[in-house]
């Protein structure tokens, strides 16, 4: 149930019912109308823009045309006591007590699916997807929860999802890393000194994965590197990317599949999208102008395959092969992504490190000319973040070698406070993670408050031995909501709006902020009972008033039902 697009229904179904006795000739605007939450110094629970959307389009006064919709809202719908008419034509509607009690109550009953918006897509999310040649860094951690939640959102709203991790595990990278382990191994059986030079990786890890491959592999001497390049870029790419999901593991993340680019060369999945491509028209052969900032002397004029990507709004187009006749990185990732788009999937999401930015409209271009534009590919990109600690940066990790592992930030602090803080900002903006503000145990520490509210309610509900599940009666004539519950409940109406917007905007930091918010009343009205008397939930162990109650239910249904989408922990006692 989603009271705000209930009332715009409504509302809008008046409207079109009684178009003449409005004296409205265009209704061409009634899809703008919105139903939100008015500012709190109004005190009302829902407003409307209905009489400004339609004045300026009928060219009526929409303050005169606000005065005809709320006189009929208040004769043909009996939800409302109270209607009044602000600013330039707003409604700010107020419900009456057996609309109170009747959307509590569905709440109530529906306390598992409250704020579903049940729709029934297939979603594809690629997330985290880094080079395998080493454990997670923090970067990598942002756009991993980022990718989880965001699946956790759109699985609580119907949706079917695949996590996706893509194993970049082709290509030099892979033999440098290879080549890295190697002498790691004749360091450790020949006493070899390992020197360090560019491409190679540096990482305490590379010594642990040399150890675990002699351990498995007594017989291999490990003399010459090309005769054991196969065992050690099989042995080395297992080893890293046990590495890498058990960080994901730690971080409470598991994906559903690990797609390789090995597999995808071997089974040639570029050359069957470049000859879809092809008789599309939207691949040929041709020359591309110089790399903005490359000069004419060191650009090398190669005929080669082209994508047509400016055919679908990039800004140029698209080398599908080097200039020796191979692939480019972009065109195996359009061989990656015709195999997502075979695979019946509606949508598609690409989560990306910051130093990404520019990559996203070629792959973009490349999904709506392999999918006839009937896929949309939605690429997020998760920007940097910066540690603190005692207010100077964190320093980066002598393990990884020349970056700060996501080890590293699960040794400062849990999961759960990682979860949470990565999210508590829109991804496309840095995040400064204080740990000494995330170990906090006060208000400035956003997952220890919204913790804290449900600690406190499952307390209380263990001072009355109740359930939290426990039938609430309400009685209609003896309703009365204080200024708290007020607010709480209004909070609370609210969750399904949050959910559908966070859902459809792909921005699940919206929930922190909205859990936050929600914490926030709820503490300030146990705060009021410590200040006054009349204000307490509890009397002679017992609660004073069912409407207390069923506000503190509320707040913990919905609380329970986002931390269960962040997965983050909620302790009944703290």
């Amino acid at each position: 149930m989603n009271i705000f697009q209930e009332y715009i229904n409504k509302i809008g179904n008046l409207i079109l019912q009684n178009q003449k006795k409005l004296e409205l000739d265009n209704l061409i605007n009634l899809k703008s109308i919105v139903v939100e939450s008015p500012p709190v110094e109004f005190n009302f629970d829902l407003s409307c823009n209905a009489a400004l959307v339609l004045g300026k389009i009928n060219k009526v006064n929409p303050k005169e045309l606000a005065i005809k919709i709320k006189d009929l809202i208040l004769n043909d719908l009996k939800d409302f006591e109270k209607i009044e008419i602000a600013g330039p034509g707003f409604l700010n509607l107020k419900l009456t007590n057996n609309s109170l009690i009747l959307n509590i109550n569905r709440i109530l009953e529906n306390r598992k699916s409250y704020g579903k918006n049940n729709s029934h897509n297939n979603y594809n999310i690629e997330f985290v997807s880094a080079n395998p040649t080493g454990p997670m860094h923090v970067g990598h951690c942002r756009g991993a929860i980022y990718g989880d939640v965001l699946a956790n959102l759109l699985k609580f709203n119907g949706n079917q999802v695949t996590k996706e991790y893509y194993i970049n595990d082709y290509g030099n990278q892979i033999d440098n890393f290879a080549k890295s382990v190697f002498l790691r191994i004749r360091e450790i059986k020949y006493k070899e000194r390992f020197i360090l030079k560019d491409d190679l990786y540096p990482g305490e890890y590379i010594v642990e994965i040399a150890k675990k491959i002699i351990d498995s592999n007594k017989n291999e001497k490990f003399i010459n590197f090309n005769e054991s390049l196969q065992l050690l870029k099989k042995e080395s790419l297992k080893h890293s990317l046990n590495l890498i999901k058990f960080d994901l593991q730690q971080l409470g993340i598991i994906h559903d599949n690990f797609f390789s680019e090995t597999d995808l060369i071997k089974n040639k999945l570029v050359d069957k999208a470049v000859n879809y491509l092809k008789k599309k028209n939207y691949v040929q052969e041709g020359y591309l102008e110089p790399p903005k900032g490359e000069t004419d002397k060191n650009w090398k004029k190669t005929k080669r395959l082209i994508f047509k990507s400016t055919l679908f709004g990039d800004d140029t187009d698209r080398a599908m092969q080097k200039n020796d006749g191979t692939w480019t990185y972009f065109a195996n990732d359009v061989g990656y992504h015709m195999d997502k788009i075979n695979r019946k999937n509606k949508y598609l999401i690409n989560v990306l490190g910051a130093d990404h930015t520019g990559y996203t409209k070629r792959i973009t271009a490349a999904v709506s000319a392999l999918s006839d534009n009937k896929v949309k590919l939605d690429c997020k990109v998760c920007q940097l973040v910066k540690l603190y600690k005692n207010g100077k940066p964190f320093k980066m990790s002598k393990r990884a070698g020349d970056f700060i592992s996501a080890q590293d930030l699960l040794n400062e602090v849990n999961k759960d406070s990682i979860r949470f803080m990565m999210l508590n900002r829109s991804n496309d903006v840095e995040i400064d993670f204080d740990f000494d503000k995330v170990l906090e145990k006060s208000k400035d520490n956003p997952v220890f408050y919204v913790q804290y509210a449900f600690a406190r309610i499952s307390s209380l509900f263990r001072t009355l031995k109740k359930d939290l599940n426990d039938t609430i009666k309400l009685d209609s004539k003896k309703f009365l909501l204080n200024n708290h519950e007020i607010k709480i409940l209004r909070k609370v109406l609210e969750w399904p709006k949050i959910i559908e917007t966070a859902s459809s905007k792909y921005e699940p930091h919206k929930i922190p902020y909205y859990l936050y918010e929600l914490a926030t009343l709820f503490h300030s009205y146990w705060s009021k009972g410590n200040e006054d008397q009349s204000f307490k939930f509890i009397e002679n162990g017992k609660i004073k008033r069912s409407e207390t109650l069923s506000m503190i239910v509320l707040t913990a249904i919905v609380i329970q039902q986002g931390m269960n989408i962040l997965g983050v922990s909620l302790p009944n006692k703290m």
